[in-house]
């Protein structure tokens, strides 16, 4: 099908709109949105398809998705800001802003190894209710009271939904304020950024509706079903405690939309995480205003944990709150890019070496555990244009 795409991009970058409006010619996309900047200035900005899967509403300049855990860059801008601030220290204990986080041996753990995947905090232990995700003191009450899965700081493995909750809590033990209330005061609402992390019902006009991947072929891996495999592991429990949380009548539901749930139901386009990551990427002013300093840049980017996820499974190699750049799953040519991507294959990303930033969203879920190859085809498209 043959869909021509809206929006702008400069004609430096034309390979980026050809590969683009290819993938809803191959049948890989409903709707989507990509955007990436270059010193700042927007080159590419374009959307294309639908909001819906009868494609019944066509995606507009402003339409919203849920980016999974894209979602965690954001909640990590949010904490290396309060360092900025001068509110929070990264070496400190975690249990010196949230005191009932000693609990069960936990004491000493520091605040870097929750931004960093290595304090073995990666699920809640308990069978929690069916609408656990939505009940913030519930979620932190049982992280802070149960023992780490593995002992902190020798191995990493992803925090597919703790993440959000741990690094949430302890920003709204320092802030007083929920993370996506903090979020909208600090940055995005200065900014005027279409970021958010909790919307209201007022939004859903103009949310589009996730849609679910297809199962694999017959014979490829499943990761979901080997993660099932054992429902009392971490890998399990971690992206299915209470229920499945890659399930497209979850992430639909206006519960799911008017939570706050930081590692993973932030809503936004994919010009706004490129304009955002466009600070990072430039030193980390936004509109002449700092949004991170270059220290926090720096530090972020800085290698904390690499090789094989305790979790996941494969190799993951991680900075401060951010995914890196790596050989298996590169973001780019260049070694200091960092960001994050989001099941079902949405991502953000700066590369302060290259001055670049680049963000897309979509709403037809890939079945990539990582990198998605369509925000892969992108990406790679405008670095080869530079």
């Amino acid at each position: 099908m043959n869909v021509k795409s809206e929006g702008s991009c400069d004609p430096r970058f034309k390979r980026v709109k050809e590969v683009f409006e290819s993938n809803f010619a191959a049948g890989l996309e409903v709707g989507a949105a990509v955007a990436a900047t270059v010193d700042g200035k927007s080159v590419v900005d374009l959307w294309a398809g639908h909001a819906d899967q009868a494609r019944t509403r066509p995606w507009q300049r402003d339409t919203l998705v849920n980016v999974y855990s894209t979602t965690k860059g954001i909640t990590a801008i949010l904490a290396h800001r309060l360092v900025d601030q001068g509110r929070l220290d990264l070496d400190a204990p975690v249990a010196s802003y949230w005191p009932e986080f000693a609990a069960a041996g936990k004491a000493k753990i520091p605040v870097n190894y929750l931004l960093s995947h290595r304090a073995g905090m990666a699920a809640v232990r308990k069978q929690l209710p069916p609408d656990g995700y939505f009940n913030w003191t519930l979620m932190c009450d049982a992280l802070a009271a149960q023992e780490p899965w593995w002992e902190p700081g020798t191995k990493h493995g992803y925090h597919a939904l703790t993440f959000g909750h741990l690094v949430g809590e302890v920003i709204r033990r320092i802030t007083g304020k929920t993370p996506g209330t903090y979020l909208r005061e600090e940055i995005t609402g200065p900014h005027e950024l279409d970021i958010h992390i909790g919307v209201g019902a007022s939004f859903d006009s103009r949310i589009a509706d996730l849609v679910a991947a297809a199962p694999p072929p017959a014979g490829a891996p499943d990761p979901m079903a080997q993660m099932a495999s054992d429902p009392e592991s971490v890998s399990y429990k971690a992206i299915a405690n209470p229920v499945p949380v890659i399930d497209s009548k979850l992430v639909n539901s206006r519960a799911w939309r008017g939570a706050e749930i930081p590692a993973a139901n932030g809503h936004a386009t994919a010009r706004d995480l490129a304009r955002l990551y466009g600070a990072l990427a430039m030193g980390g002013k936004l509109d002449g205003r700092q949004v991170l300093t270059p220290a926090s840049i720096r530090r972020a980017h800085t290698e904390q944990a690499v090789g094989l996820d305790a979790v996941l499974g494969q190799k993951t190699r991680w900075g401060l709150g951010f995914a890196l750049t790596q050989a298996e799953t590169p973001l780019g040519p260049n070694p200091h890019t960092f960001g994050h991507p989001g099941a079902g294959g949405s991502i953000g990303f700066a590369d302060p070496d290259a001055h670049v930033s680049f963000g897309y969203v979509m709403n037809q879920m890939g079945a990539n555990a990582l990198i998605d190859t369509r925000a892969a085809s992108l990406y790679n498209a405008l670095f080869e244009a530079l």
